[in-house]
């Protein structure tokens, strides 16, 4: 049975699902959670006696207030909010309104959530998993020991180039967002991982042509030769995780993560840490001290033999 599109939805969201998939080149699943929140808005401007060419900004704020009193999740609502922001801006674009309701929306905050990094014996048994000397157990040897003693970004590894490693004075060159440049130290175990594999495997890797410009300065190929993407990293870290146990939510970024976290565990500097993670913002650096006094209190009230027990006892 075919479905059916409700009256209250337009034309013009057929239209503007079919620009995402044409010239953006959605997803079906991402369409589909569109055509979703769209079809929602919709319904509820219907039942405002209004639709999508009078709804106001005033609506719009109607709207997300009444979503939240519902009890719909931050990350929802900012999901929902996002399509409609989307939507409206298509309406502009296309000569369908004249304004855009969403204009002066500052967007719906959702909570930052506290990172989970892996303990230090965690990351240990990651870095155990990588056995063998051939060239691709080198190159995912290399790649985790790098990630873990940076704290890099996959895409910054990725994106690496011989030039930006220098492993006798032990640093690396990385480029952030905003191609934002930045040295950061490596350590000894991890500058001896990269060390064996532009020795003993890289060349194994290296194709007798390079098929495309750059691929030739990669610090990290993949099996066909080419700069190792970052899709592949990350099925790198996700298979070495499963190897040791690690199934749950591990990905690059948790290996970011454990990095920043256990450094501040040792007493590194705020500062240092965030000036190594390229953060712009300190505030952004700090949600690592949350999670290591976490981690302190959780361990204070495990070890220490008075912390469990009750004030009046």
């Amino acid at each position: 049975m075919t479905s059916m599109i409700p009256d209250v939805v337009p034309l013009e969201v057929e239209e503007f699902l079919g620009w995402l998939a044409a010239e953006r080149g959605r997803s079906t699943n991402t369409l589909s959670a569109y055509r979703r929140d769209l079809t929602s808005y919709c319904t509820w401007l219907s039942e405002q006696s209004t639709d999508v060419h009078r709804v106001t900004s005033t609506d719009v704020e109607r709207f997300v207030n009444q979503r939240r009193d519902t009890g719909m999740a931050a990350s929802s609502l900012a999901r929902q909010m996002a399509a409609v922001r989307t939507f409206h801006r298509f309406m502009v674009t296309e000569g369908h309104r004249a304004d855009d309701p969403t204009a002066d929306f500052e967007g719906v905050r959702v909570p930052a959530g506290i990172p989970k990094p892996l303990t230090e014996e965690e990351v240990e048994s990651l870095l155990a998993a990588v056995v063998g000397d051939e060239p691709v157990a080198l190159r995912d040897r290399a790649l985790l020991e790098l990630l873990y003693a940076t704290g890099a970004r996959i895409s910054e590894l990725c994106g690496l180039s011989l030039g930006d490693i220098d492993l006798e004075a032990g640093m690396v060159r990385l480029y952030g967002k905003g191609s934002k440049e930045r040295l950061v130290p490596v350590g000894s175990l991890a500058r001896e991982a990269v060390h064996r594999w532009l020795t003993h495997g890289r060349e194994s890797l290296s194709p007798l042509r390079w098929a495309r410009r750059g691929d030739a300065d990669a610090v990290f190929l993949n099996n066909r030769g080419g700069r190792l993407g970052r899709q592949a990293a990350y099925a790198i870290v996700v298979r070495h995780g499963e190897r040791a146990g690690l199934t749950s939510h591990l990905s690059p970024h948790v290996l970011r993560h454990s990095c920043a976290t256990h450094m501040l565990d040792h007493g590194a500097d705020l500062r240092i840490v965030q000036e190594m993670l390229g953060h712009a913002s300190i505030s952004t650096t700090q949600v690592y001290t949350r999670v290591s006094q976490e981690r302190l209190f959780d361990q204070y009230r495990a070890a220490h033999p008075r912390a469990a027990v009750g004030r009046g006892s």
